[in-house]
C-alpha cells in the first residue's frame, strides 16, 4: 500500500524555479506525485549570508519504505548538483521528507516527523497551501495550526507556480 508522504522543496543557487521542477519530474519516476503548491520565495534560514531560497511543498504516494525514500530523494539531490560542504549552506536543491503518513521514527539517519518542521515558516506556509488538515504525529496539531503558532510568516513570498 501506497503511503502519503510530505517533502519540502527548496533551491538558492541558479535556476532555482527549474532546479525544483526537474527535481519534481525525477519524483514522479518513482513516486505519485499528487499535489503541489506554488513557489515562495524566503530569505535563508541557519546561514544568512547566502541568496534567498525558493521553497515548495508536495505531496506523494509511494510504496517505498522511509529509508529507501530518503536514498531516492539523496539521489534525485546529487544528480542535480548538489554539494554537501556546509549545514544550511546554498544549495541547488534540497528535498526534506516532511511527514511519512503518521510515523514516528528517529535513526540516526532519518527523523520523522522532520524534527524542525513545526519551526519553520517557510516550510509551513507551502505545505498549509496543500494539506492545512493534515495532523502532526508527535503534536498532535494541524498544519495550518502549526503555521499559526510560527513567526516569520511575513517573510515568505508568493514567487509563482511550480
Amino acid at each position: 500500500m501506497a503511503a502519503a508522504v510530505y517533502l519540502g522543496l527548496g533551491s538558492n543557487l541558479g535556476d532555482r524555479a527549474g532546479y525544483l521542477r526537474r527535481a519534481l519530474a525525477l519524483l514522479a519516476e518513482t513516486a505519485v506525485v499528487t499535489a503541489c503548491s506554488a513557489l515562495y520565495e524566503t530569505a535563508p534560514w541557519g546561514l544568512h549570508e547566502q541568496p534567498p531560497f525558493l521553497n515548495a511543498a508536495c505531496e506523494i504516494r509511494t510504496a517505498l519504505e522511509p529509508h529507501e525514500l530518503l536514498g531516492a530523494t539523496q539521489r534525485i539531490e546529487a544528480a542535480l548538483g548538489r554539494k554537501r560542504r556546509q549545514r544550511w549552506g546554498p544549495r541547488t536543491v534540497d528535498l526534506d521528507i516532511l511527514l511519512y503518513d503518521d510515523l514516528v521514527l528517529e535513526t540516526e539517519a532519518l527523523t520523522l516527523p522532520h524534527p524542525l518542521l513545526a519551526e519553520r515558516a517557510f516550510v509551513l506556509v507551502p505545505l498549509a497551501e496543500i494539506a492545512p488538515g493534515v495532523r502532526h504525529p508527535r503534536l498532535g496539531r494541524t498544519v495550518a495550526e502549526l503555521l499559526a503558532a510560527v513567526s516569520g510568516q511575513e517573510g515568505v513570498h508568493w514567487w509563482g507556480k511550480m
